[in-house]
């Protein structure tokens, strides 16, 4: 065991020894000893410290060059340096005096403060810090291959389950243009106008058809969640559509009603109905451009009189891959930091490393400063793996500057790392800590109200998203309005946050002294 007083180690020995040592029948007994001894060492060091002010004066009196006092006089103990400090401020106020400086007082409280200016901390405190925080992440491999195998997990997850088209949406069909179900539908290239009903239904996705008898039936096939929807043609489906390309506007409205697709979709899920409509419009323009070519006939009559030129930025079949890609890297950089942050002034509230730290006078920016530096190093690993899934393994287009979009990456781990931190130095236990970091919710600002639309672009992920976005996909610099916000936004939550840190450490330092 250690016995330490007033910031002293006074003995470090076995409980055994230290009984035999001293005479004593108990602990409290030996720590009253070795108190008492060094209260009696203090006003010892006291005594030789007034005699070396006195010493050191009368060498002044007598106008010496050199002050005679040698070091090793005010030796004693671990007051070395207190020592030397003294028999220095004294020979600067002899200089004072001598040459009609100002008074000593005001020297030594102006050189006081340049040395605090100076020397925030040494390096042997963060030296031993560091190495501490290193050490407890190094022994727990386990738990250090888990961290840096969640993004790549998460990242591969997002990449395979997100973003693609849904495939295998069943629909149900009535046909009436058929005699029967178990006749298969038969399909004429060429400038042939029979059956077009079937021409139509060749341009859907393969395998998506379920044929069905009648429209109820198909209807009761929806309502039992077995299809998507139904697609109704009449039995004068191919004639009365023939009938309204040729007659056009001097079609029937009998006409018009036999040669429409009737559908019924299920709604329910908003992503796959809007889905299933694309298709089924996308495929009966082809339908029908394919029939008039077919016919030799001009196949933009069958287009909407509307052209969509090369787009400016992106593609003319966008990947919602890429859209979302550049909020899923932040997000998933900025909430792992929080929860590598979270816990880890907790856990050492908990075993008592951070008392161990006050006692030893470690202060708390360099306790805040030591855990920075040290998830700094996992964070990066951890950005690195997200960015090369991201972009290199699935291929996440990247138009713009690759070293700005890494850049940034790292300064919202930074600020996810410091937001962890503020939830670490308010909570006390770590299942709070943890329901705070959950309480952080990110939503689209399209979706809000106008009041909490400009609220949410102050939030640490959203302007650095529209950023990244910018950069990925549209090649934007560091230049753009929309760029640099992005920085100047993730810079000032990250000073923020620390600054609440060193706040909330400072106050619970000075509550539990």
């Amino acid at each position: 065991i250690g016995l330490m007083r007033s910031g002293r180690l006074l003995a470090e020995e076995s409980p055994q020894v230290l009984l035999a040592t001293y005479g004593c029948n108990s602990l409290e007994e030996v720590f009253l000893k070795l108190s008492r001894k060094q209260a009696s060492e203090t006003e010892l060091d006291a005594a030789n410290l007034a005699n070396n002010r006195d010493e050191a004066s009368l060498h002044w009196s007598h106008k010496e060059d050199t002050v005679n006092v040698s070091e090793e006089s005010g030796v004693i103990g671990l007051n070395f340096h207190q020592s030397k400090e003294v028999l220095i401020s004294d020979s600067t106020n002899g200089l004072n005096q001598m040459n009609g400086g100002r008074p000593a007082k005001e020297m030594k409280s102006v050189k006081s403060a340049c040395i605090d200016c100076m020397h925030i901390t040494t390096p042997g405190k963060m030296r031993a810090l560091l190495q501490k925080n290193f050490l407890r992440m190094w022994r727990n491999v386990g738990v250090m291959l888990f961290i840096f195998a969640l993004p790549v997990m998460q990242v591969i997850l997002f990449c395979l389950a997100i973003g693609r088209d849904p495939t295998d949406l069943r629909i149900a069909v009535v046909n009436h243009e058929l005699n029967s179900t178990d006749v298969p539908c038969p399909i004429k290239k060429g400038c042939h106008l029979t059956f077009l009903s079937c021409r139509y239904l060749s341009h859907l996705p393969a395998g998506t058809l379920e044929q069905g008898n009648c429209t109820e039936e198909a209807i009761n096939s929806v309502k039992d969640g077995n299809a998507w929807g139904v697609l109704y043609f009449t039995e004068n489906f191919t004639d009365a559509l023939v009938a309204r390309m040729s007659l056009g506007k001097d079609s029937d409205e009998e006409t018009l009603d036999q040669s429409e697709v009737r559908v019924w979709l299920d709604m329910s899920n908003q992503q796959i109905g809007l889905m299933v409509q694309r298709d089924l419009q996308k495929s009966y323009r082809n339908f029908i451009q394919d029939l008039l070519i077919s016919c030799n006939e001009n196949p933009k009559v069958a287009d909407i009189p509307i052209q969509f030129k090369t787009p400016i930025y992106g593609s003319t079949d966008p990947s919602f891959t890429d859209f979302v890609a550049p909020g899923v890297i932040l997000t998933i950089v900025f909430f792992l930091a929080v929860a590598l942050t979270s816990s880890a002034l907790i856990i050492e509230r908990m075993e008592g490393l951070l008392d161990r730290s006050w006692v030893a006078g470690v202060t708390p920016s360099e306790i805040l400063f030591s855990h920075v530096i040290t998830q700094f190093v996992v964070m990066c690993g951890q950005t690195a793996l997200v960015l090369i899934f991201m972009i290199i393994v699935f291929g996440v287009e990247c138009k713009g500057d690759l070293f700005s979009a890494v850049i940034l990456t790292i300064l919202q781990g930074l600020c996810g790392m410091c937001f962890g931190f503020v939830i670490s130095a308010i909570c006390e236990l770590e299942r709070n800590a943890i329901q705070l970091a959950l309480g952080s919710v990110i939503w689209p600002i399209e979706g809000m109200p106008c009041v909490l639309r400009y609220i949410s672009l102050g939030l640490p992920l959203t302007m650095a998203t529209s950023a990244l976005r910018s950069i990925l996909s549209r090649g934007w610099s560091i230049v753009e309005p929309d760029v640099y916000y992005g920085y100047i936004s993730t810079l000032i939550w990250i000073f923020l946050f620390l600054t609440i840190s060193l706040v909330v450490l400072r106050f619970k330092k000075d509550k539990t002294a």
